[in-house]
């Protein structure tokens, strides 16, 4: 630091030497994996964002900005509690992702679902609806999927350990806030789903392989209703392909789940979907989880010709249709308290 200055009373600053390589190799670092799971700490960008975590109660560590109105639009209470460090806009520009940078970065403490305080209008309108994602590796998918999965009211987000990590740069800017706004337990392997759904959790599957599409109309299942990103190399989810899903340790192949398409009523409470990424599609212990549980494969059927649906889009689709069948089974519930 060359001078410490005063945002606000009580409030202090300090102010950074232009082109300082030492907080540009921190900023770097802090973009990085291996920093978030050694250190527990994430990189935020962006006044939304950052705005979101502090209410949320995420814990700051520092706050790099470029002028001093960027902290009069964060509340002062939490960012009190961080290190503030006033730096050119030139070197956020360096440092940003972003095409164009708000001059605003933060390091975090890497939020705690089990801690965080969730928006009231958000736990106000959560249904018994959760999303599991499984080897969604593509980082804009995984946040449009978990901005969907926070429009459609859910209760919580599960990623299996073949998920692209949550806390990833490119994830937080197509997820929009949605970190804040739905609790995320990330890095699961398939033995601890059970545990952290709610007793009586029916699991169902998004998949592609539409039962009622013409012979020889259906396009090849890849798992999630998704569009593989090397069509060379598919990971079939159709029950018949049991020989093609066998995993490392020889499990046995995929268990039969009866088929019905996504707008049929399916929507149980509690439910559960679980969406396969692009590439990899579905594991079989998904398969197993949902037969396990009574679940179905959720069908969204396409033109025939046209490939899978992308996951996120696929996401988007079941998600808010089992927000709408929720809602009609709450309603039809609630017709029935009201009548003498």
């Amino acid at each position: 630091a060359v001078e410490r200055g005063a945002a606000a009373p009580g409030l202090w600053y300090e102010k950074a030497a232009p082109g300082d390589r030492r907080l540009g190799k921190v900023v770097t670092i802090a973009k990085s994996k291996k920093f978030r799971d050694n250190h527990g700490k994430v990189l935020l960008e962006g006044h939304r964002l950052i705005k979101d975590a502090l209410e949320a109660g995420a814990v700051p560590q520092t706050l790099f900005f470029s002028t001093v109105g960027h902290l009069k639009l964060l509340p002062e209470a939490q960012i009190k509690r961080a290190s503030l460090v006033k730096v050119k806009f030139e070197d956020i520009k360096t440092w940003s992702d972003l095409v164009t940078p708000q001059g605003l970065l933060g390091i975090f403490s890497k939020p705690d679902p089990a801690k965080m305080s969730y928006p009231a209008a958000q736990l106000t309108n959560s249904l018994p609806l959760l999303l599991i994602c499984d080897n969604i590796r593509d980082p804009g998918n995984l946040g449009t999927i978990l901005r969907s999965a926070a429009g459609a009211g859910c209760e919580k987000v599960l990623l299996t350990k073949g998920c692209v990590d949550p806390w990833e740069p490119k994830v937080l800017r197509a997820g929009m806030g949605a970190h804040f706004r739905v609790p995320i337990i990330a890095n699961l392997d398939w033995e601890s789903v059970p545990t952290n759904l709610p007793a009586g959790t029916q699991v169902c599957v998004a998949d592609n392989n539409d039962p009622d599409a013409p012979a020889g109309s259906t396009p090849v299942p890849r798992g999630a209703g998704s569009a593989p990103d090397s069509p060379k190399a598919p990971v079939k989810s159709s029950p018949k392909a049991a020989p093609e899903h066998e995993d490392e340790e020889g499990a046995a192949g995929i268990p039969e789940l009866a088929a019905q398409h996504y707008y049929e009523d399916w929507a149980q409470t509690p439910v559960a979907v679980v969406i396969g990424g692009e590439t990899h599609g579905l594991s079989p212990a998904a398969f197993r989880l949902a037969a396990s549980t009574g679940g179905r494969r959720l069908v969204i059927p396409v033109v025939p010709g046209v490939d899978s649906l992308n996951s996120a889009i696929a996401a988007g689709i079941v998600l808010f249709e089992g927000r709408r069948q929720l809602l009609c089974r709450h309603k039809q519930e609630d017709d029935r308290e009201k009548l003498p």
